[in-house]
This record gives C-alpha cells, sequence and structure tokens, in this order.
C-alpha cells in the first residue's frame, strides 16, 4: 500500500511519535511512504536545534534515520515554517536572516508537495495536533 502522512502534532505531542511509529512499522512491512508532509507545530521536527531532554524522544532524528534508511520525503510547510522561525539557506536569504537551521533530510515546500501526495497515495493518514 501506498501511505502519505500529514502530520501536524508538535514533536512533544504523542500523535508525533506515534506518527513515527505507523511509518517505521509501515516501512518494515513493505508498504511505500511517498511523502510525509509536517505543517502547523509539526514543523519543529525539521529544526536543526531541537534538543529534547535526556530522558524524551528525539523525533528529528528518528525522522532523519528514517529518511536516510528509504530516502524519504519530508516536507516542512513553508509558511507554518516562516512562522516558527525554521529556514532552509533560501528562505534566510530571503528574509535576511542571519543563519539556516532546517535539519538535513527535511525540505521546505507549499502545500501542493501536499495535494500531490493525496492524489498519488492509496490513503493520507492524519497526526493532528
Amino acid at each position: 500500500m501506498r501511505f502519505a502522512l500529514f502530520i501536524t502534532a508538535a514533536p512533544d505531542q504523542e500523535a508525533a511519535f506515534q506518527a513515527w511509529r505507523f511509518a517505521d512499522a509501515a516501512l518494515a512491512e513493505g508498504h511505500e511512504l511517498l511523502r510525509v508532509f509536517f505543517a502547523g507545530a509539526a514543523v519543529t521536527h525539521g529544526n536543526a536545534l531541537n534538543t529534547p531532554g535526556r530522558d524524551e524522544t528525539g523525533l528529528t532524528r528518528r525522522w532523519q534515520d528514517l529518511q536516510s534508511r528509504h530516502n524519504l520525503d519530508l516536507v516542512i510547510c513553508v509558511a507554518a515554517a516562516l512562522k516558527r522561525g525554521v529556514l532552509d539557506a533560501d528562505n534566510a536569504r530571503s528574509w535576511e536572516q542571519p543563519q539556516a537551521n532546517l535539519a538535513s533530510g527535511f525540505v521546505i515546500s507549499g502545500l501542493g508537495q501536499l495535494a500531490e501526495a493525496q492524489l498519488q497515495a492509496d490513503r493520507l493518514i492524519t497526526f493532528p495536533g
């Protein structure tokens, strides 16, 4: 089955951890994960400066690990990212910010990426915040 994920849960919410667990399990079972789209508070998953407590789950690194092992498309919503200070090099330059902080393995793009994933996937699974 071909899945796409739509995540709005922040990294510290249980739904965010469930999204990662679903993705990991689906890939382990041989399913295809077309795209993971992060919007709203979930764009902070793509912040390279996320530093969870030692007793907390570091979801940014877990997503990066899945991305590198399965070549996942991890897309951060551009509007929500700008609002929350998550910037790639192009946006940092455009908005005259001193540096970028987008975690490796993530890309910033628009809602068209979510629409395209929804059209191509057999199922769009939502993990709300």
